[in-house]
């Protein structure tokens, strides 16, 4: 009897984002996990995970100096699966502006980064999504699983549109904190989450299980 060689996924170490949790995380669900910022075994692993924590401008200029932007565009460009955590979410949309300093991010996706406006500010604990009903990322989930958020930025318009109809449009994911703001994305290869999968109990596990089926 034959066993299925269980999927390779990178955590990409590059300095911002709690790496372990996430390590514990996939391996939890089956995953072979390496926390690395080397560039072949990167590009070369079955998934590749983007943690960030902190400041955008912060976590762009970590990630340009340990060459994971152009890593990210180059597996991307020949369809190999990318997913995005927390700040590794944001930084792939057109720009982010804190403070009023305004940073180009990766640009895979329209739209800006911004301050989310809510009468408590940041975002600290549990909360809910609106979900697509076709939505890959979240099969298997009640609509009233809750997910561990943490963030004082967000982005509140989806402005992508898909007018090629050969092209699936984009699922896109919904909470609200004070105000809706974007809580995932699911494009394709690429895959990212407001909230930390990795600190969201049962409910994330079923979410990166999920993931991992698609590599």
């Amino acid at each position: 009897m034959t066993t299925t060689p269980a999927k390779k996924v990178v955590v990409f170490d590059y300095g911002f984002g709690n790496v372990r949790s996430a390590e514990r995380a996939l391996a939890r669900v089956g995953a072979d996990v390496e926390i690395t910022r080397d560039y072949e075994r990167a590009m070369n692993a079955d998934g590749l995970l983007v943690p960030g924590v902190g400041a955008f401008a912060a976590c762009m200029k970590g990630l340009k100096d340990a060459r994971g932007d152009w890593i990210v565009g180059r597996r991307l460009s020949g369809g190999r699966p990318v997913m995005g955590i927390c700040v590794g979410m944001q930084i792939l949309f057109e720009r982010g502006i804190e403070h009023g300093v305004e940073t180009e991010g990766l640009d895979e996706w329209p739209g800006t980064v911004g301050p989310l406006q809510a009468p408590v500010v940041p975002h600290m604990g549990w909360n809910t999504v609106d979900a697509p009903a076709d939505s890959e990322a979240f099969a298997g989930l009640d609509a009233d699983a809750r997910f561990y958020f943490v963030h004082s930025y967000a982005v509140r318009e989806w402005t992508l549109e898909t007018a090629n109809p050969h092209i699936p449009a984009p699922k896109v994911t919904w909470a609200t904190h004070g105000e809706p703001f974007v809580a995932a994305v699911e494009n394709g290869a690429l895959w990212a989450t407001q909230f930390h999968p990795e600190k969201s109990g049962d409910a994330g596990a079923q979410l990166l299980t999920n993931w991992i089926g698609t590599l």
